[in-house]
């Protein structure tokens, strides 16, 4: 259903929207000027703002078609340009014509990622996501840049495994790997003590040292989507594999 442009939009979740792009354009800034940290840092800034904008959204029933492509447009900028354009400037542009193909790959595959995201149903989403969430990619990118800015202009090594990451990331956006969503998550409900213990012991550790953690976080679950996957296709491998031991064993009539 086509909304009415009489009615103007909703002004609250699209501050966090304004917000995200906002953190987006300045990591782009950032990047240019050689800040990487401060370029990281507002890389994840962008990433808590855009976890709240649809938040806030559904908590107020401010839901909108216009707050959502506005989200996807801001998520392109603050996922899909920045995190290229701040690989790129670190280490990817010492490496000539490779460095910027591999920055544009990641970037054109956020754009599909955040395209066919846009034209699945929130049934399909909503426990889980085909291919990496374009703001997980983005702080695996950023999160590398941010663990290793401190050495420096970086070897040859670590250029190439910038690229190398940046192209595997880029094609995670686009797989059929599932990941889990976690928005079957109720915040509002009732949940067991020591779940509230690790998220304390999360905090305590991300303050302790903020790159290596989310970093590590974020690898893990970029991680976790492939073996996952191999996971399921061994159980089913398996699975078939009893079926035809037992069709074998059966007697024949």
């Amino acid at each position: 259903m086509m909304e009415d442009k009489r009615k103007g939009i909703y002004i609250l979740p699209n501050l966090f929207t304004t917000a995200a792009l906002f953190a987006g354009f300045y990591a782009i800034v950032q990047a240019m000027k050689g800040e990487f940290w401060h370029a990281a840092v507002a890389v994840f800034i962008a990433m808590v703002m855009d976890g709240l904008d649809g938040r806030v959204a559904r908590w107020t029933h401010t839901e909108s078609d216009f707050g959502a492509q506005y989200d996807s447009l801001s998520d392109m900028v603050s996922f899909g340009l920045a995190p290229a354009l701040v690989v790129y400037e670190w280490g990817l542009s010492g490496l000539g014509k490779l460095g910027w193909l591999a920055a544009f790959i990641y970037s054109a595959a956020a754009a599909l990622r955040l395209a066919r995201f846009n034209i699945q149903t929130s049934t399909d989403r909503r426990l889980s996501f085909h291919g990496l969430p374009s703001p997980a990619a983005a702080a695996v990118v950023t999160g590398l840049v941010w663990v290793l800015q401190g050495y420096g202009a970086p070897p040859l090594w670590l250029r190439a495994t910038a690229l190398t990451v940046t192209v595997l990331i880029g094609a995670a956006m686009v797989s059929n790997i599932r990941y889990h969503s976690f928005k079957h998550i109720d915040l509002k409900g009732r949940v067991p003590f020591i779940a509230v213990l690790a998220i304390v012991l999360i905090f305590v550790l991300i303050s302790l040292d903020p790159a290596r953690v989310l970093f590590a976080l974020f690898f893990c679950y970029a991680l976790s989507g492939p073996i996952d996957s191999l996971v399921r296709r061994y159980r089913r491998s398996l699975h078939r594999r009893r079926l035809g031991d037992s069709h074998e064993g059966s007697p024949r009539v």
